[in-house]
């Protein structure tokens, strides 16, 4: 048996341990491809040729959920600290680093909002627990806006919920609700983000450099700049297996064919898609799925199979699904002391401050430092994004979109109040992300793909675009368990896998939820 995996992002990572932790597969018998030159898909984190960072995003952890995800990283050894398995050494960091936020809101008067009551009114909440009451079947491709009046996206609950997990107004209301019921014990304590824990370092270094470390070890083939064009399909009854893959090596055709009792694991579309960098004077490329052929698999052997599911419910409306973010590689103190006095966090400890009625709606968060495994000892390193990217700033007159670094870190000290020479000896690096949320775009049940289609003999979906119930996309744990529920199908493994927790059935979580919601 070899299994072939289509993607190298921690769907992938995770599906190969899997395989080798629980199905025994020898390492060697695993390739995993990918298009570009470093595995980890969306977890990414680097050094550019300037000294400066950029990572594209940066995603919070739970231990009260993730439950795949601390399944698989309990059985990864730290690179750090020998002994220790990756999870040991994430749950010891954020003992050490308490996340209470003091500053989630700040207004145009640069104030600290008063986040301790969530600003409903009575109609909000009727609203609201209409929506979380309501079936998927009744919501069905449904959006927020169709389920909560306007004054609702005024209210100190959405800024903060909103900014916390990137929804948008015209999001799937499926989406929301699920949300919703995962994270309800985040609800109460949503304006100082206590629930939220973070890696050691970005989560490239943290998780994908120990997990593919773990998984050369064991032998697993990583065939990079290799991309996977089209798949070849044998009908056996109703039933679909796949004999081929075709891939592309620079240009040069390749086939690679298939035995009866080989796998393969396709993460189909990506979420960082298409995404592009831009300089402290240049705005990122507008790049779309045209440049990036990131879609094209999927839609090649979707169309005509509708169990394979419908990439276009998620990827035909790029206003819809965008927004950017900026890293900030500073050179002296200034900045880091300035942003911890105004809030009162130690950077590590505070989370998002978001800028309440900043046009960009601008948000931005102070890493524990260092966060990068090579960072030099006087440099620091934050991170920004804004969800509304196409509209005027309040102190830089055009579009985000339009903008290099430097207007950036400029709109950044309008909203502060800060002297500009804070940043005199920083970098600012925007990334533009045309499908970062394409995955909350409303949608049907069918549009995802099971992890795996009850027609399939050998082929598993492993992505932030299949169907799983219960849980929640944006998350690295939807991929993690994509990857183990197909792993233990398609291989009928008796292990069972981690449940989702509900907390949303806790009556103690549900008091507090409620007493929160009434304050």
């Amino acid at each position: 048996m070899k299994a072939f995996f289509i993607g190298g992002g921690i769907g992938s990572l995770a599906g190969a341990a899997f395989l080798i932790r629980d199905a025994h597969l020898p390492g060697r018998e695993i390739v995993i491809y990918d298009a570009q030159p470093i595995f980890g898909g969306s977890l990414d984190g680097a050094r550019l040729p300037n000294g400066a960072y950029s990572l594209r995003g940066g995603r919070m952890l739970t231990t009260d959920h993730y439950e795949c995800t601390w399944d698989l990283l309990s059985s990864i050894p730290s690179l750090a600290r020998p002994g220790m398995s990756v999870r040991d050494e994430t749950v010891a960091f954020n003992e050490e680093n308490r996340a209470n936020s003091r500053a989630r809101l700040v207004d145009r008067n640069r104030f600290k909002v008063d986040v301790s009551h969530m600003g409903f009114s009575a109609r909000d909440r009727l609203e609201l627990l209409r929506l979380v009451e309501t079936s998927e079947e009744k919501l069905g491709t449904s959006r927020i806006t169709d389920w909560l009046s306007p004054p609702f996206f005024k209210s100190n609950f959405w800024y903060m919920w909103q900014t916390t997990f990137a929804f948008q107004p015209w999001h799937s209301a499926v989406e929301l609700k699920r949300y919703l019921h995962r994270f309800m014990n985040e609800f109460p304590r949503i304006e100082t983000l206590g629930g939220v824990k973070r890696t050691v370092y970005n989560q490239y270094d943290a998780i994908v450099r120990p997990l593919t470390d773990w998984l050369k070890r064991q032998g697993v083939q990583f065939v990079q700049d290799t991309s996977v064009t089209d798949m070849v399909f044998e009908k056996q009854g109703e039933r679909l297996r796949v004999r081929q893959l075709v891939l592309d090596r620079d240009g040069r055709t390749a086939n690679v064919r298939l035995e009866d009792d080989d796998l393969v694991f396709f993460q189909n579309a990506s979420m960082t898609d298409a995404s592009s960098l831009g300089s402290m004077t240049e705005p990122p490329v507008h790049l779309t799925k045209a440049d990036s052929q990131g879609w094209a698999l999927w839609e090649k052997i979707a169309a005509g199979r509708p169990e394979f599911g419908n990439p276009a419910a998620f990827n035909t409306s790029i206003p819809e699904s965008y927004w950017l973010s900026f890293t900030v590689t500073c050179r002296d103190t200034r900045f880091f002391d300035r942003m911890e006095a105004f809030s009162g966090n130690k950077a590590g400890t505070g989370g998002l401050v978001t800028f309440r009625d900043s046009n960009w709606l601008m948000s931005v968060v102070l890493y524990h430092q260092p966060h990068f495994a090579d960072q030099p000892p006087n440099v620091q390193v934050f991170w920004g994004y804004a969800l509304h990217p196409d509209r005027i700033g309040n102190f830089v007159a055009k579009p985000m979109s339009d903008c290099g670094g430097a207007d950036i870190l400029r709109e950044l000290c309008g909203h502060l109040n800060f002297d500009p020479a804070v940043f005199d000896d920083s970098i600012c690096i925007p990334c533009r992300m045309p499908y970062i949320t394409s995955m909350f775009m409303p949608r049907a049940a069918t549009d995802r793909p099971l992890p795996v289609p009850a027609n399939s003999v050998n082929l598993a979906f492993v992505s932030q675009f299949v169907e799983i119930p219960d849980d929640v996309v944006f998350t690295v744990e939807y991929s993690v368990r994509a990857a183990q529920m197909a792993v233990y199908q398609l291989l009928k493994i008796d292990r069972p896998i981690p449940p989702v927790t509900r907390h949303d059935k806790s009556l103690a979580v549900i008091f507090a939820t409620l007493e929160k919601a009434f304050a």
